[in-house]
């Protein structure tokens, strides 16, 4: 006898939270994201018949597709509640194909997870939206196309195991060119003349912007020696207040978080890595404490604006909600992820005494995105700028001081934006006024050089995919990742340097696939997929559209790209010929030029690195077989192995006098003789 509903969505906290706001009668159970996929051990798309793809249920998916079988069989209603963006319409597309769904199965859509959306959702069931599912499938075909099309391309003409993605390489060109422009940056120098003025017992800062009745341009002091003469000259002068500039601006909030200001916020904020963002993110909407988190919009509903009204005048007074709610424009093409921006469930719930999370990310993330939220809304702050002109007595020097007061704090009271550029502060001026003497206490020339482009952090490269139209919020974080697993990137101090592999990889796409990383074509070809999402295209024409010239390029390429080899200058022991710069796993090495030879031998600086640790850890023994032991080289540094091995597997870490060493700090370098000691560290939840 068929009793309960069965409702399906993606994760078991979503279940468990939906679960709780439901009765007895539904069974709320998670599918673990997809149910099928396409096969990793082949193309899976019939590129001769409309690029039908060959779906599969993964291994690990079985079991789960099987639990959900056998709880359709008592089931009255099938419900599928997954995310409300073209993935979560997928997701229950594949359910539907996976579980064999004969009968009519229910869709619900929604954008939080609290009880007043669910039960509204389940009053308001819909069909499954194919519209939607195929532009979810013409991207994975596209993706899949361009990466089992390019991947094994790169393994015949680099080395194994690179590949190739269509916002991924334009991601890593975007990093290749911005690392050249540093590279090709030529450092110029420049002088500044400031002063600390006084008046009415108050000193405030100002700089030479005139001198002998000639504005001085940015590189118009180019030397300490100019400086200095200019100081010279000014320093005896006597100076006065010359013309007062005030004037009184509105500065507002900015608008609710999307999925890549979020990104980016906690990147200048926090130092998450949009990975780590969006995962933070995922818990707290299945949690029920934040909206759906993978959104282009930037629109409130209008419950949480009246709540957020509410919220304002109770925690900061009437004087700084608004009388009627700020509304903002959508700056993204094609915001069609999601119909709001993220905002917490309940704006009541402020991170105080009151209300707390016990994880730390969570805990940090939701109060930045409920003060967004809430600031949003808020008064715009009212600020009083003053500009004045301090001149000589002879008029051929004239200094200028900037300043600011905060006449209403409005939004700022709450909160401010952060900058991907280093901010200027500008202090607070006295009461100035034309004709007043001001009289200078502390008068030096400065030094200061022009600075390269600065190397992309996550918030900066989030920031410029989005404006470029490159990929969507859901591709950011997994993309940014995709980089860094593959080697092609390393993250250091928060900012990507590319690799010399990512450099190989990048300036051969660049060279002979200029299409697949031009960010036009890639902003492009998203359009297409927003169109299909409309109904307004055909997803496989879209697909054909792309594959034919591309797959006839590729094929001209094959035949046309030589495989990318470096030589060395060291001499093979077995042949003599310069040996061959391969990379492998571990990185570059040494092979023999004879194809038959298997003969390999380290960098020479690899070579230097073993020899240097062999001589310190000289006379050490296997743990196993007591034989020596040699230095090798594994993924995470180097360590001692024994002589015998494969017979014999002992290890040991690299030891000295003060014990356990980092291997990363081992290299040849000015830290050599003192490297790091390694710490011993607990991970998060265990």
């Amino acid at each position: 006898m068929k009793h309960n509903a069965l409702v399906i969505v993606e994760s078991p906290t979503k279940a468990k939270t939906i679960g709780r706001f439901l009765g007895e009668s539904y069974v709320v159970e998670a599918s673990m994201g997809h149910v099928r996929d396409l096969p990793k051990s082949k193309l899976g798309i019939d590129t001769e018949n409309d690029f039908v793809p060959s779906y599969i249920i993964p291994v690990k998916a079985k079991p789960i597709v099987a639990d959900l079988k056998k709880k359709l069989k008592s089931a009255g209603r099938v419900i599928l509640a997954t995310d409300e963006d073209r993935e979560g319409e997928a997701i229950a597309w594949h359910l539907l194909k996976a579980l064999d769904i004969s009968t009519p199965a229910e869709r619900i859509v929604f954008h939080e997870i609290t009880e007043t959306a669910i039960l509204e959702a389940l009053e308001h069931p819909r069909e499954i939206d194919m519209n939607l599912v195929d532009a979810q499938q013409a991207r994975r075909v596209v993706d899949r196309l361009v990466g089992y099309g390019l991947s094994p391309f790169l393994w015949r003409k680099v080395r194994y195991g690179l590949s190739a993605g269509r916002v991924q390489s334009v991601t890593m060109r975007l990093i290749v060119e911005r690392e050249r422009e540093i590279q090709a940056f030529r450092q110029e120098e420049y002088w500044t003349i400031e002063a600390d003025f006084e008046k009415n017992k108050q000193t405030f800062r100002a700089r030479l912007v005139n001198h002998n009745v000639k504005p001085l341009g940015k590189f118009d002091i180019q030397s300490k020696d100019a400086a200095e003469k200019i100081v010279t000259e000014v320093q005896d002068k006597k100076f006065n207040v010359g013309s007062v500039t005030q004037k009184e601006i509105s500065r507002n909030p900015a608008p609710p978080f999307t999925t890549s200001t979020l990104q980016q916020e906690a990147a200048r904020k926090f130092g998450f890595s949009a990975k780590q963002t969006m995962v933070i993110a995922q818990q707290l909407y299945e949690n029920g404490h934040i909206t759906y988190m993978r959104t282009d919009s930037v629109n409130l509903a209008q419950s949480a604006l009246a709540q957020a009204k509410n919220t304002i005048t109770n925690h900061f007074g009437e004087n700084y909600a608004l009388a009627v709610p700020r509304q903002y424009t959508t700056r993204s093409k094609s915001a069609q992820e999601a119909h709001e921006a993220i905002r917490p469930t309940d704006l009541s719930k402020k991170i105080d005494d009151n209300f707390t999370l016990t994880d730390r990310g969570q805990h940090r993330l939701y109060d930045l995105i409920w003060k967004r939220t809430v600031a949003s809304q808020m008064q715009p702050a009212k600020l009083l700028q003053t500009a004045a002109d301090l001149k000589s007595d002879d008029g051929n020097a004239v200094f200028r001081a900037n300043g600011q007061v905060v006449l209403f704090d409005g939004f700022m009271r709450v909160y401010t934006e952060g900058s991907d550029e280093p901010e200027t502060e500008e202090g607070v001026l006295p009461e100035l006024k034309e004709g007043d003497p001001a009289r200078i206490q502390k008068l030096e020339p400065l030094q200061h050089f022009t600075e390269p482009p600065p190397r992309y952090s996550d918030a900066t490269l989030v920031k410029t995919l989005e404006a470029a139209g490159v990929g969507r919020p859901s591709t950011y974080a997994p993309t940014l990742s995709t980089i860094q697993e593959r080697g092609y990137v390393e993250k250091i101090e928060k900012k990507y340097h590319p690799t010399e592999i990512g450099i190989i990889v990048n300036d051969l796409l660049v060279e002979h696939f200029p299409k697949i990383v031009d960010i036009n074509f890639t902003s492009q070809i998203e359009e297409e997929f927003d169109e299909i999402a409309s109904g307004k295209m055909k997803w496989n024409e879209v697909v054909r559209e792309f594959y034919v010239p591309f797959k006839k390029h590729l094929d001209e390429k094959e035949l046309e790209v030589q495989k990318h080899i470096e030589v060395s200058d060291v001499p093979c022991p077995h042949c003599g010929k310069p040996m061959m710069i391969k990379f492998g796993r571990m990185g570059k090495f040494l092979s023999c030029p004879d194809p038959e030879s298997k003969v390999t031998l380290p960098m020479p600086e690899e070579a230097a690195m073993i020899k240097e640790l062999s001589e310190k850890t000289k006379g050490e023994l296997c743990p196993i077989c007591s034989k020596p032991m040699e230095v090798k080289r594994g993924r995470f540094g180097y360590f001692l192995g024994c002589v015998d091995y494969p017979k014999c597997k002992g290890i040991k870490k690299i030891l000295n006098k003060t014990g356990f060493k980092c291997p990363n700090c081992l290299r040849v370098n000015e830290r050599k003789d003192n490297p790091g000691d390694l710490v011993e560290k607990k991970s998060r939840g265990r």
